[in-house]
């Protein structure tokens, strides 16, 4: 049975399904579903069982306020997490961290089973031993919990915030890095059911920078770890290898290490023999684009290849088949997202999914026989599913929370060709009503990345809230966008704006050309990338009656040494000190003084990707040139706004101003702000 959801509370209040992992004996499938808490100003995350059949309704198994999050199972069934939930052992006043829990097999009440001072942030189980290894922030020095303990507890004595920087990077993302860096620690299983793990052993002492956002795996006997572990390249930059760690003695050996590619993802087949990653390039300026391909490495040697030498698939995520025979994996494809599977000793490749779903969460029963997997698309959230592992076909949708949702209006799909004779696809969003006699207004709406594509349901921005408001949303795939081959990337590699603005306008002019969409009523809008190009095109045209841009790059060589990974941004465009250049014509402020149409900037203070400068300096110069402009600032938000009252007034702001100058109303400012 369907459910309402259109308007802005029905929107925040539904069930979120974002994850998904399969038991060992295939019989029990274990998802994180995030709702609103009871006071609906923050989402938590409650741990459900969705039944691999499909027979049975999905059944939540915890309940804590501090929600839980990353399940992982162990061998015998029993399943741990990472909760702020209070212990029933804690001291009074204890203060509320991280930790790892144990929910039994049977059911019973999930306990505690390991903590460490600053917390713990993650979790990876050996399928075969039960070897756990979790991640934790240590300080520097510290050679056991004890000795954490007294170095946090000295700093906050202290009154001391401030964090001494040696080596980059000194953010990410949405929080600051330091004075405590990752480590791994390894710990056999509960040696009973009432018993927490073993004694933790510290596989990575004084790890620096290395471990900083980085994935890792475990063998199945539980004997190795594959992390991976950033390298310097020089002048302030990093490359990311993969290394090999003892568990019991945290001897450490390379397993690749080259600066030309990133290595990432790393996965240990189910035979302990072979390492699977992903390998990928950032480009050269000047020279060839980003890639990104499969990488097979032996596990004791580090002999590798790359398993998709022939193709231009751009992966995404991938797991093992059970037998090792083969891997499965997903990747951007011509406005998709299909699951792929390699047999290894052929090479051979076969699409599994045809059809025009995005697949996440790749968990292969231990039978070989069935595939589980997260599936959404444009047209449907994220759904549980199953399929067959090797013969390609449609989907079984299981019973999950919340599921499904009936859309208010229908997706459809079209295509142009670029001034270079480049085909330009794209979804468009239309509302129900929407029909010749009846034309919607259209909203353009330019995807982020920019190496990604418009394949897969977004929460963050959603365009069926615009649609149920009578806006067709158009959401093209232009230059840079993946899933349409290298030449797609090549062409605007290294010079962002003018290419991909043409493709654009190309796909513009082809929805506008629709007897159901009205070409008199039209708006463009995007985040990060996509605000980039929002803010290109209000210097490059006046077709639009309105431009939203949110977390927006504005000005390149200012941006490119502020933002948590500068030396990612210097491979595609150079070095600003003897090509600035490059970065000045690529910077959509060099047009400012032509903008003329009303701008809606918005921004979040902890946007470390997108520093919230941008955002300040763009509106400061909409305003000295007297546009028409709005600034929606969020001081506790980060490059995306998360939480339910804050995605509420975003919502409501950007209707009201596209309503306002799009379809001739009254400017109304949203009531809480």
């Amino acid at each position: 049975m369907a459910h309402p959801w259109h308007e802005l509370a029905d929107y925040l209040a539904l069930p979120r399904v974002g994850g998904l992992r399969l038991s060992p004996d295939g019989t029990r499938l274990v998802a994180p579903v995030s709702e609103p808490d009871s006071a609906g100003t923050a989402f938590v995350t409650a741990l459900w069982q969705i039944d691999p059949t499909g027979a049975d309704g999905p059944r939540r198994l915890t309940r804590s306020a501090e929600g839980e999050s990353t399940p992982e199972f162990l061998p015998d069934g029993s399943v741990l997490f990472v909760s702020r939930r209070a212990a029933s052992e804690a001291a009074p006043g204890e203060e509320a961290r991280p930790a790892l829990w144990l929910l039994p097999a049977d059911g019973g009440e999930a306990r505690r089973v390991a903590t460490r001072p600053n917390g713990i942030g993650g979790v990876a189980v050996a399928a075969d031993s039960g070897t756990v290894v979790f991640r934790a922030d240590t300080h520097p020095g510290a050679s056991d919990a004890e000795a954490d303990e007294a170095a946090r507890k000295a700093r906050s004595d202290a009154g001391v915030t401030a964090i001494l920087h040696e080596e980059s990077p000194v953010r990410s993302w949405d929080h600051d890095l330091g004075p405590t860096r990752p480590r791994l620690f390894a710990a056999a299983p509960p040696a009973d059911p009432a018993a927490p793990l073993g004694a933790e052993r510290d596989l990575t002492p004084e790890p620096g920078a290395a471990l900083v956002d980085q994935p890792y795996a475990v063998a199945p006997d539980g004997r190795t770890v594959v992390a991976g572990w950033r390298r310097s390249s020089g002048r302030g930059g990093w490359y990311e290898a993969l290394v090999a760690i003892d568990t019991e003695t945290g001897d450490r050996r390379d397993l690749t290490d080259d600066p030309d590619f990133d290595f990432t993802a790393p996965a240990v087949s189910p035979d302990g023999r072979h390492v699977l990653a992903v390998r990928s390039f950032d480009g050269r300026p000047g020279g060839e684009p980003r890639d990104a391909t499969l990488w097979l490495a032996d596990l004791a040697t580090g002999e590798g290849r790359d398993l998709l030498p022939d193709h231009e698939l751009w992966p995404r995520e991938h797991a093992w088949a059970a037998d090792s025979t083969a891997v499965l994996f997903t990747a951007d494809l011509d406005g998709r997202r299909p699951i792929f599977r390699l047999e290894l000793a052929t090479g051979t490749v076969t699409r599994l999914t045809p059809d025009h779903g995005a697949y996440s969460e790749l968990n292969p029963a231990p039978d070989g026989r069935a595939l589980y997997a997260l599936r959404d698309s444009f047209d449907e959230p994220p759904t549980p599913v199953r399929l067959d592992a090797a013969t390609p076909g449609e989907p079984a949708r299981l019973p999950a929370p919340g599921l499904p949702l009936d859309m208010p209006g229908r997706l459809t799909e079209l295509a142009t060709t670029a001034d270079d004779g480049t085909r330009i696809r794209a979804w468009l969003a239309l509302p129900a009503e929407a029909s010749a006699d009846s034309p919607a207004p259209l909203l353009l709406w330019v995807h982020g990345g920019p190496y990604m594509s418009w394949n897969a349901w977004t929460w963050r921005w959603n365009p069926w809230l615009l649609a149920a408001r009578g806006y067709a949303v158009l959401l093209p795939d232009p230059a840079l966008s993946t899933g349409y081959g290298r030449q797609m990337l090549r062409r605007a590699f290294g010079e962002w704006g003018p290419r991909t603005f043409a493709d654009l306008m190309a796909i513009t002019d082809a929805a506008v050309a629709r007897d159901d969409i009205d070409a008199d009523r039209t708006a463009a809008m995007g985040g990060s990338f996509g605000g980039y190009m929002a803010n290109w095109i209000a210097g490059h045209t006046d077709r639009f009656r309105a431009i939203v841009t949110h977390a927006s790059l504005w000005s390149l060589d200012a941006f490119g040494g502020s933002t948590d990974a500068p030396w990612v941004w210097e491979r595609e465009f150079g070095d600003p000190f003897t090509d600035p250049e490059r970065y000045a014509r690529n910077s959509p402020r060099r047009a400012a003084p032509d903008i003329r149409t009303p701008v809606l900037v918005i921004h979040g203070d902890k946007d470390y990707r997108v520093p919230l400068s941008e955002g300040l300096r763009l509106w400061w110069d909409l305003l000295r040139n007297e546009v028409d402009a709005k600034f929606l600032y969020f001081p506790t938000e980060n490059h995306w706004i998360l939480t339910p009252g804050n995605i509420r007034v975003w919502y409501e702001t950007v209707y009201a101003f596209l309503d306002h100058h799009v379809l001739g109303k009254e400017w109304r400012r949203p009531e809480l702000l």
